[in-house]
């Protein structure tokens, strides 16, 4: 194996969660201007859909520019003939880690056996992990939850650490939880301890209800992991890992700016869940958010902002 990233990096190490149709190159770009995190995702793209018909769709998702490093490609999927192959392509490609999906809980990837269908098939699990490393370099990892139905993590969790992973990454609730309730963090302790025995060198992400960088710090330290990944706190907040309180003109340019780095025309709609998100908490924001769903375009963005911006500036003088 070529050199490891994740053991040069600094703990606790703060990632970026990979989230389907959120954490695109656009995405990622903000975060590399207001404050990146240690490792960035790519979103998620098939094992099989790479030597495919979609084969363009998917490497348009696995664009990322040199500033990104170190980035990892998640891939999902059910065949380990199909890993073997694409995880020689994420290697030429030139991330400097592949992840392995087995948590997804949408009924699409689990009715192919992908994602979260991997907690109840251990064997494949393994096989996947194995097909994987055998034909890359380059550090594999594992994103899962704590089980199916329930917290099985001395049934599933310890045959992932028995593969000797360069990390696992753990969202804190069952497949079955889906995003509801509270993540069990007092779970995240034995998970540590399971490590320490059975594979000491893998690093260990915890998951789920991260709301601000330092809670991700106090959260690292209180239960002895190596790093926090962050999901939907981090969407419309490309400041979360600078950790600071961006100002309402900040957030309403920053929806510009992003609108410009997406640009995809024909894809326009895709940005819109971005706009919900920035303009929110303010005076204004409901009217605004409305407004802006209504927009076909950049341009027609950038004229609202701008509009609501002087209007802004006009109501302070």
């Amino acid at each position: 194996m070529q050199s490891n990233f994740w053991e040069k990096l600094k703990k606790p190490i703060i990632v970026s969660a990979p989230m389907s149709g959120v954490t695109d190159d656009a995405f990622r770009r903000m975060f590399l201007k207001y404050g990146r995190p240690d490792v960035f995702w790519t979103e998620f793209v098939s094992a099989e859909g790479l030597f495919s018909n979609g084969r363009d769709s998917c490497l348009k998702v696995l664009r990322f520019s040199p500033e990104e490093h170190p980035i990892v490609a998640q891939v999902f999927g059910s065949n380990p003939s199909d890993f073997k192959k694409a995880a020689k392509e994420i290697e030429n490609l030139g991330f400097d880690g592949i992840d392995i999906n087995m948590g997804c809980p949408d009924r699409a990837i689990e009715n192919k056996g992908a994602g979260a269908a991997l907690i109840k098939d251990i064997e494949l699990a393994k096989q996947i992990i194995r097909a994987t490393k055998e034909e890359t370099k380059i550090p594999v990892s594992v994103k899962t939850r704590l089980g199916y139905n329930e917290n099985e993590i001395n049934q599933w969790i310890v045959p992932l650490l028995q593969e000797n992973i360069a990390a696992l990454t753990i969202h804190l609730r069952t497949r079955n939880q889906m995003y509801r309730g509270s993540a069990e963090w007092g779970t995240i302790e034995k998970i540590v301890k399971l490590r320490d025995l059975y594979s000491p060198k893998t690093i260990i992400i915890g998951n789920g209800d991260v709301k601000s960088l330092e809670q991700a710090y106090q959260l690292a330290k209180e239960n002895g992991i190596d790093g926090i990944m962050v999901g939907r706190a981090s969407v419309g907040n490309p400041w979360f890992c600078s950790n600071k309180t961006p100002s309402i003109p900040e957030r309403l340019t920053a929806i510009i700016e992003h609108a410009e780095l997406f640009n995809e025309p024909e894809r326009f709609n895709a940005m819109k869940k971005h706009f919900h998100a920035y303009a929110k908490g303010f005076n204004g924001a409901k009217e605004l958010r409305d407004k802006l769903m209504e927009t076909k375009n950049n341009s027609e963005v950038k004229e609202l902002i701008n509009e609501f911006l002087s209007r802004l500036n006009n109501d302070k003088k």
